[in-house]
């Protein structure tokens, strides 16, 4: 679950992941929207005023386990980016933060976001020693599903989530996300005015509103087309765009990577490219001096877009999906 191809799990128990991991994680929303226990009550019978360690509200991660956490919690932990990405949606500013995907470093699209943070580890790969100096009063664990880690972390702070299970798309973890924050009404805004955004741009796309767009994330064994509920893709449906016949699949994986004998799989209107680690970039570099890629339509139209993979190739947040939305726009708008 650390490693760049942290989704790319064998269909038969992914399946079996993803129903019951999905259960769980509807009932994140329907839950803990509101103080449930009598704990949160003052004299009044209001919830108390969250300041310092006043009030707390019980909520339920995307598994499905109810978690007691602070009404208005103040020192907040991301072990995934994409939870970084939606807390700094929601303008709130965590005490510790990990490394993007496939990085040694914070992702770049929100680095001037995190410049004074404390980094306390790689991608689910928390360093405990850190996370422990960070003081966290809530600590959010993206998909982890390391057992062992998960209890380490809960002894620090009762109140570590689980915030994505395998079927979720971004705007469900985000909302799950918003609840723990005690912001779901701002989290819902947040999805309405990116919601906006993206059917107006993709409105405005002229010639290209409705184009079919191939979206790949180029691995060091070969390219990997991404199904329609993986993030980048469901920015593009939601922005009226389609997808090649070959990729109109439901699903939120990456397909297996593919030979060169089978490139012509990524073809489409538009090309979309982006990699993650230094060995896929060497590797797209290489083949891009290959006949059968030259031989790409839309290589040959010159509509072969690399994109930035730490946005393009995760789970994706509210903040990466506005920067899809400006890659997508800023490319179909210039044919």
């Amino acid at each position: 679950m650390t490693s760049p191809h942290r989704f790319l799990l064998s269909a038969a128990p992914r399946r079996a992941v993803q129903v019951l991991a999905a259960v769980g994680a509807a009932t994140l929303l329907v839950t803990g929207c509101g103080s449930d226990s009598g704990s949160d009550k003052g004299s009044d019978g209001k919830a108390e005023a969250a300041s310092g360690t006043g009030g707390k509200r019980t909520v339920k991660d995307a598994t499905g386990k109810a978690i007691e956490v602070p009404a208005n919690p103040q020192r907040i932990v991301t072990l995934t980016q994409e939870d970084l990405d939606a807390v700094l949606a929601l303008g709130v500013k965590p005490v510790g933060i990990t490394n993007g995907q496939g990085l040694n470093k914070p992702p770049a699209y929100l680095a001037d976001k995190v410049e004074d943070i404390n980094v306390v580890g790689n991608l689910l790969q928390p360093v405990m020693d850190k996370v422990v100096a960070a003081k966290p009063d809530l600590i959010l664990a993206g998909d982890m599903q390391d057992e062992q880690m998960l209890k380490q972390l809960r002894e620090i702070t009762p109140a570590t989530l689980v915030t994505m299970a395998p079927t979720d798309d971004w705007k469900l973890s985000f909302r799950g996300v918003g609840n723990a924050l005690n912001k779901m009404d701002q989290a819902n805004k947040v999805i309405g005015d990116y919601e906006a955004k993206a059917k107006k741009a993709g409105e405005g796309l002229g010639a290209n509103k409705g184009a079919e767009v191939s979206i790949v994330r180029w691995n060091p064994d070969g390219p990997s087309w991404m199904e329609k509920k993986q993030f980048a893709s469901g920015v593009a449906l939601d922005m009226g765009l389609k997808r090649p016949k070959t990729q109109d699949k439901d699903g939120n994986a990456h397909a297996p990577a593919l030979s060169l004998e089978k490139i012509n799989e990524i073809d489409g209107d538009w090309l979309f490219l982006s990699t993650l680690t230094s060995d896929g970039e060497k590797a797209l570099k290489d083949v891009q001096e290959k006949p059968a890629y030259k031989d790409l339509n839309a290589v040959k139209k010159n509509h072969a877009v690399t994109v930035n993979g730490s946005v393009w190739s995760t789970r994706g947040g509210p903040i990466a999906s506005g920067a899809v939305v400006d890659d997508i726009t800023k490319a179909l708008s210039k044919s």
